[in-house]
């Protein structure tokens, strides 16, 4: 089975700034490529951080009405509306991925450090692209046959060598039905739960039935 990989979704042009760019600076080079945030890098293109618009936001908030009766800003909160350059405004450190990971590892990272972003690094730790939650999500546009034919082929055929006309598989919008009968009751699990490792499924139904219940306690 080969699942998509991160070099494969990633966004090759990062838009980068340095660690002194200004915070005018930055601001300009969002709106001028269009894009949310910005990697923060050294003069050997590693990445040091990244800021995002969120990292910007105090700086519009501290220009509000002070005379308007508002709670007081939490100590990281007050640093940002204060910051004034990309290395004192960055979230850091930056949160990396490698170009051969797969998109659930990336997700898994994505989701234990609350990011919405990767930036995607090489074995010198030198900045080749970006992924966004977005361009995982990417793998769900996969067409149906697609899926099929692989989890025809690489999961009952190759995988688990089973005959391919003991199991019918249908895929609609990236939803699995599995009909059909297997030797053994304990297959039925591994093979859902292989199917829902395929790129780009949604779900797994299974109407499965078995000739030995290998489960069932000897007499």
């Amino acid at each position: 089975m080969r699942h998509r990989e991160v070099g494969e979704l990633m966004t090759r042009e990062v838009v980068t700034v340095p660690g002194d760019a200004r915070f005018k600076d930055i601001v300009r080079t969002l709106t001028e490529h269009r894009v949310s945030a910005v990697a923060v890098v050294d003069s050997a293109g590693r990445p040091l951080g990244v800021v995002s618009e969120g990292d910007l936001l105090p700086k519009s908030a501290d220009q509000g009405d002070f005379l308007r009766s508002l709670p007081a800003p939490e100590a990281l909160e007050r640093e940002k509306a204060e910051a004034t350059r990309a290395e004192e405004l960055m979230s850091a450190p930056a949160v990396c991925a490698g170009p051969a990971w797969t998109v659930a590892e990336a997700a898994r990272l994505m989701e234990a450090q609350g990011v919405k972003r990767l930036l995607v690094v090489d074995a010198a730790d030198k900045l080749v692209g970006i992924v966004s939650r977005r361009d995982l999500l990417k793998v769900f546009l996969r067409d149906d046959d697609s899926i099929r034919h692989e989890i025809t082929g690489d999961v009952l055929d190759r995988t688990l060598r089973q005959d391919p006309g003991t199991v019918t598989v249908e895929v609609t919008d990236g939803r699995v039905e599995l009909h059909g009968s297997v030797q053994f009751k304990s297959l039925i699990p591994v093979i859902e739960r292989l199917c829902r490792t395929v790129d780009g499924v949604v779900g797994v139904t299974q109407h499965l039935a078995y000739a030995v219940d290998d489960g069932a306690p000897a007499h």
